[in-house]
C-alpha cells in the first residue's frame, strides 16, 4: 500500500488549495452561514468548471473519471479551508447512482451533476435518528406505475437547494429490518414535498423534508425494489470516509494555527509554546492528526481498489470524530479568550466538528460496526 500522492493528486491538491484560498475566504464562509441558500451559486459554477462535480463520474457521462482516493485529496482541502455548500451531499448521493443506477438514470443525471447543474442530497434519517435499517419507517406504497411516498425525513443535508433527493423508504413490512428497503430518485419539485431548514450549532443547512402523498414513477427506483439496504451500507461506508477526509483537513488547520499561535503568544516573558505542559498537548494533537490521516487514506485506498473495507472505514470514522472534536476543543483552549469570538477562525472549525461527528454515522455507530467486524457481536 502506497499512500504517497501521485503527480495528478498533488496537482489537484495544490490547485484546490490555491482556488479555495482565493475564492472562499473566511469572510465569505461567515456570509454563507447566514445566507438563506448556504452556498454561493457563482462559486459552485467555478468549481464545476474545474471539474470537481464530475471528479468521480466516468468520462462517458461528462466527468473526469478519477478514483475515490483522488476525491479524498480534494475533500481534505475543502475541509482545510471550510467550504460551505452541497458538495459533499451531492458527491455522496452520486455514489448510489454510479453503482446501482440504470443506464437511463446515469445518462439523465450524471452529465447534469458533472456540469454543476444538478444538486443532490440523500434523505435517510428519521425521528429516532439511527443509521441502521430499523430506523426506516417512511413508507412507499405501489400505485399503478408509481409509488406513493408518505412520511418525514430529518437532517437532510442541503435539501432546500437540491434538485433531486435520494429517498430511502420501506416498501415491505414484516421482514428483517434490512429487507423491504427501497431507494427512489425523487424530483424535489414534485407536489407534496415540503422542506424546512433546521437550526444547528454548526449553522449548516440540515433540513426536515416532508413527503405527503408524493407520486414517484417506478422508473425512478434506484436499484432493486425491497433490496436497497446494501446500497445504503455502501453509501454510509463511502460517505464516512469522505467526511473523514474533510475532517482531517480541518484538523490540520486547527493544529497548524495553534502551533503558530503558541510560538507568537508571549506570557511570563516567553512564548507559551515553551511551556512543557502545552508542548505535550500540542504534540498529542499533532500525533492524533497524523494517525487520522493514515486511517483515512488507508480506507480510501482500499475503497478505490475494490477491497473490503467496512472495518477500516468505521475505524477511521470513529477515531476521526473524536480527534476532530478534541483537537478543535484544545485549539480553542490554547488560543484563550480570543477563540471564543465569532471574528476568529477557530470557532468555525470547532462548531463544524459537532456536525462532522454525526454525519454518516456517529462514533458509537461505527464502534459497533468495528466490534462486529472483529467478532465481538
Amino acid at each position: 500500500m502506497d499512500l504517497r500522492f501521485t503527480e495528478e493528486q498533488e496537482i489537484l491538491r495544490q490547485t484546490a488549495r490555491g482556488f479555495l484560498a482565493a475564492e472562499c475566504p473566511k469572510t465569505l464562509v461567515r456570509e454563507l452561514e447566514q445566507s438563506e441558500k448556504g452556498y454561493s451559486p457563482e462559486l459552485w459554477k467555478k468549481m464545476a468548471e474545474l471539474g470537481w462535480m464530475g471528479l468521480i463520474i466516468p468520462e462517458e457521462y461528462g466527468g473526469i473519471g478519477y478514483t475515490f482516493q483522488d476525491l479524498t485529496v480534494l475533500l481534505e482541502e475543502i475541509g482545510r479551508n471550510i467550504l460551505p455548500g452541497p458538495f459533499v451531499a451531492t458527491t455522496t448521493s452520486t455514489f448510489p447512482i454510479l453503482e446501482a443506477g440504470t443506464e437511463e438514470q446515469k445518462k439523465g443525471l450524471l452529465p447534469e451533476i458533472a456540469q454543476g447543474d444538478l444538486i443532490l442530497t440523500t434523505a435517510l434519517l428519521e425521528s429516532d435518528g439511527v443509521f441502521d435499517a430499523s430506523g426506516i419507517a417512511i413508507k412507499a406504497a405501489p400505485k399503478g406505475d408509481a409509488f406513493i411516498i408518505d412520511g418525514t425525513k430529518l437532517f437532510v443535508d442541503m435539501a432546500h437547494v437540491a434538485g433531486h433527493i435520494i429517498c430511502v423508504t420501506r416498501t415491505k413490512e414484516g421482514t428483517a429490518p434490512e429487507k423491504g428497503i427501497t431507494l427512489f430518485i425523487v424530483d424535489s419539485a414534485t407536489a407534496g414535498i415540503s422542506c424546512q431548514v433546521m437550526p444547528t450549532t454548526s449553522q449548516d443547512k440540515l433540513c426536515e423534508v416532508r413527503f405527503e402523498n408524493v407520486n414517484v414513477p417506478k422508473k425512478n427506483v434506484l436499484g432493486t425494489i425491497d433490496e436497497g439496504w446494501a446500497i445504503v451500507e455502501m453509501m454510509l461506508r463511502k460517505g464516512a470516509i469522505a467526511r473523514c477526509a474533510e475532517s482531517i483537513g480541518a484538523i490540520q488547520t486547527c493544529v497548524e494555527m495553534t502551533v503558530a499561535y503558541a510560538k507568537e503568544r508571549v506570557q511570563y516573558e516567553r512564548p507559551v509554546g515553551a511551556f512543557q505542559a502545552l508542548q505535550h498537548i500540542m504534540a498529542d494533537m499533532w500525533t492524533a492528526m497524523e494517525t487520522s490521516r493514515y486511517l483515512v487514506y488507508e480506507a480510501a485506498w482500499m475503497e478505490s481498489n475494490g477491497l473490503p473495507c467496512t472495518k477500516e472505514a468505521s475505524m477511521a470514522k470513529a477515531y476521526v470524530n473524536e480527534v476532530y472534536r478534541n483537537v478543535s476543543k484544545w485549539a480553542v483552549r490554547l488560543h484563550g479568550a480570543i477563540a471564543t469570538s465569532n471574528d476568529h477562525d477557530i470557532p468555525l472549525y470547532y462548531r463544524r466538528s459537532k456536525a462532522a461527528d454525526t454525519a454518516f454515522g456517529s462514533t458509537d455507530f461505527h464502534r459497533e460496526i468495528v466490534a462486529r467486524q472483529i467478532g465481538l457481536v
